[in-house]
Order: C-alpha cells, then sequence, then structure tokens
C-alpha cells in the first residue's frame, strides 16, 4: 500500500514541474561579472589584421630546388627559406670573374710596356742632348710612351666594367637564396619545388609569383568600420574590450590606436585602428571581432560594480517596456527588465534580474506568462 502511494505522490509531482504540452526551451543561466570600466558608447565589428604581413617572392625567375617552411613554420629575420636553381647564374658569375682575371693581366702587360718605353725615352732623350740621335726618333718614343698610357687607362676601364659585371653576377647568385624580411609565422605556403617563381606573373598560370606569406604575430591589431554619425564618440587610447566571434566569452581588454583620417565614401564610414592590451596565441590573422568602445568620461570606480549581461535573444519588446521569460517551477515567468549598454552580442542588465535565475533564450511571440515550458 505504501509503495502505490509514493507512486502516486512521484506521479503528481511529475505532472506538476512537467506539466502536459509544456514547450521546451533553451536557456541562460544569470551570473554575476566583473564589471568594466566605462559604459559602452558605441558597438563596431571587424577583423583581426597584421600590420606586417609579406608575400615573400623572389626578384629573379628561377626554378624552386629547396623550400624549407611548412604552415605554421616560426621563421627568424634573414633565414633561409627557399632556394633557386643557380646552375646557369653560376656559370655567368664564373664567366664573368674569367673576364675581369683577363683584363687585369692585359693591364699588367701594359704597365710593363710602359715602363720600358720610359726607359727608352730617357735613353733618346740623352742621346739627342749629345747630338747622336735627331729630333725625330726622339718624337716617335715620345708618342708611343704617350700611346702606351692611353692604353692602359683605356685598359684600366675595362677593368672596372668587369669588376661591375661581376658584382652583377654576384647579386644574382644572392638573390636564388630567399630570405625572410623579419621574424614571423608562415600562415600559407605559396609554391612547391620543382615549380617556376617570379616577380612578376609570366600569363597561364604556371609561374608563380610568391613562395611563402609570413605574418609577424606581435604586430596584431583590429580594424574596424565606423559610421561616419558616430565617428565623434572614438578617441585616441580609448578602452575598448574585444570578443572574437570564435570565443564568444572571452573578452579581451583593448585600446583605440588612431582613427585613419579619410572617409569612405561608398560605405559612409570611418576605418578605426584598435590594439590589444596583450596577445594571445588564440588571436589569428583575419579572424572575425566585435568591439565595445567605452565612455572616456565615466568614473573608473564603476569598475567594482558586478554586472549581468545575457544574451540580447533574451530580450523582447512587450507593451512598451523590456522584457523577459524566466522558467520557474516549469512554467513561464514574465519579467521587466531595465538595459544598459551593450558588447557584442550581449546587453546589461542594470535591474530586474538576480544571478542564479534561468532566462528563456529566444522566447517564442506565442509563448505568455505561467505558460507550460521544460528546458531542453
Amino acid at each position: 500500500m505504501a509503495a502505490v502511494v509514493l507512486l502516486g505522490t512521484v506521479i503528481a509531482a511529475s505532472f506538476y514541474w512537467w506539466p502536459a504540452g509544456a514547450t521546451e526551451v533553451r536557456v541562460f543561466t544569470v551570473r554575476e561579472e566583473n564589471g568594466s570600466a566605462g559604459a559602452t558608447v558605441l558597438d563596431a565589428s571587424g577583423y583581426v589584421t597584421a600590420r606586417r604581413r609579406a608575400t615573400i617572392a623572389s626578384e629573379i625567375t628561377g626554378r624552386l630546388v629547396e623550400l624549407r617552411v611548412e604552415e605554421g613554420m616560426p621563421v627568424a629575420k634573414g633565414e633561409v627559406v627557399a632556394r633557386l636553381d643557380d646552375k646557369l647564374y653560376r656559370a655567368a658569375l664564373e664567366l664573368a670573374e674569367s673576364r675581369l682575371a683577363a683584363a687585369e693581366r692585359v693591364v699588367q702587360e701594359a704597365q710593363v710596356e710602359i715602363e720600358l718605353a720610359e726607359l727608352t725615352l730617357q735613353r733618346t732623350t740623352k742621346l739627342l742632348a749629345d747630338g747622336v740621335v735627331g729630333q725625330a726618333e726622339y718624337d716617335d718614343d715620345r708618342i708611343r710612351l704617350d700611346a702606351l698610357r692611353a692604353r692602359h687607362a683605356s685598359m684600366r676601364e675595362q677593368v672596372a666594367v668587369a669588376e661591375r659585371e661581376v658584382a652583377v653576377r654576384r647579386a644574382e647568385m644572392t638573390n636564388t637564396v630567399i630570405r625572410s624580411p623579419f621574424a614571423g609565422i608562415v600562415i600559407s605556403k605559396d609554391a612547391h619545388v620543382g615549380e617556376m617563381v617570379s616577380p612578376v606573373s609570366a600569363g597561364g598560370g604556371f609561374t608563380r609569383t610568391g613562395i611563402c606569406t609570413v605574418v609577424d604575430m606581435s604586430s596584431l591589431e583590429i580594424e574596424v568600420d565606423v559610421n561616419e554619425s558616430y565617428i565623434s564618440r572614438v578617441r585616441p587610447k580609448q578602452r575598448v574590450e574585444a570578443i572574437l566571434d570564435a570565443y564568444p566569452d572571452w573578452r579581451i581588454p583593448a585600446r583605440v590606436i588612431t582613427t585613419i583620417p579619410a572617409a569612405d565614401r561608398q560605405k559612409a564610414t570611418v576605418e578605426v585602428r584598435i590594439a590589444f592590451e596583450e596577445l594571445d596565441p588564440r588571436i589569428l590573422p583575419d579572424m572575425g571581432v566585435k568591439v565595445a568602445f567605452r565612455d572616456v568620461e565615466t568614473d573608473a570606480g564603476e569598475t567594482s560594480r558586478p554586472k549581468i549581461r545575457i544574451p540580447k535573444a533574451a530580450v523582447r519588446q512587450q507593451d512598451g517596456e523590456d522584457v523577459v521569460y524566466l522558467v520557474s517551477n516549469g512554467r513561464a515567468e514574465r519579467r521587466a527588465v531595465r538595459l544598459g549598454g551593450e558588447t557584442g552580442d550581449r546587453v546589461e542588465v542594470v535591474a530586474g534580474l538576480s544571478a542564479g535565475e534561468q532566462v528563456i533564450l529566444e522566447a517564442s511571440e506565442e509563448l505568455n506568462d505561467g505558460a507550460a515550458v521544460s528546458v531542453q
């Protein structure tokens, strides 16, 4: 008999807590959060960008014979990331060095001939003074010396030209070694060993113009477009709260760097640059981000006041006031609330809610106060 009574009690309780025909709902459990200085005066969205980002390419056209990097690999400034086939450039360098050596030997020969011609002219000058030779022979020796000196100067110019050619060929050899211009992380590999690479597109899609892309992760920042009607609310060094789309519960402190002094006439927006106060490995280039600009005039003492933020999807407009629906004893309870500033997809509730209560998300228009509900 006692078992029957107990079973009846359980059944009755189940009908009380989970009424028949109850609507399934999703809920958000209210909790208090540490406040942040300043109320939100403006919301915007944008992307994480890198101020230092480079697609590394070669300065000459050649076939890629070595590639030392992969996606996600760190590289140091000046580190070799790839090499091109240098056989032709090496042969051209050796030929230029041979020409330089030959030109230097010709200059040495010309120098010896000049020294011999100077000795001959000295003897002829003495013989002319003694009357042994005539003026014509003296003039021949003098003119020959002048011709040798002119030839020597010409040979020296040829040596200088050969030296410049060697410098060019050495530069070409240096260009077959591709190095990273700065320290960073490789985020893409755009060419493979065996492919032709070139600083300009050769057409046809068979020549790569880039080898890999490197990003300096220490240069990450946020770029957002702010409607020009609200740009007056943005100030340099203004506090900003950033929320990555990938981590909606992670609030990242940041500050305004500057406002780009030019507007986009097509979108009627102005670009704003924002710096992270502290970088984190989870922050990646091109991530979507939402930002909330804080009121610079708000008293900093507000930081100690805990705040309650709930998803915007939980708030409805009814009879000219903001309301939410709570789950209370298996029933929907209508509650009027007073809202504060918005941050991303969350809105602050200044009054009307307490920590621990369950707010119904995306409540349907048919849901009324006292309706039977069950939590999914």
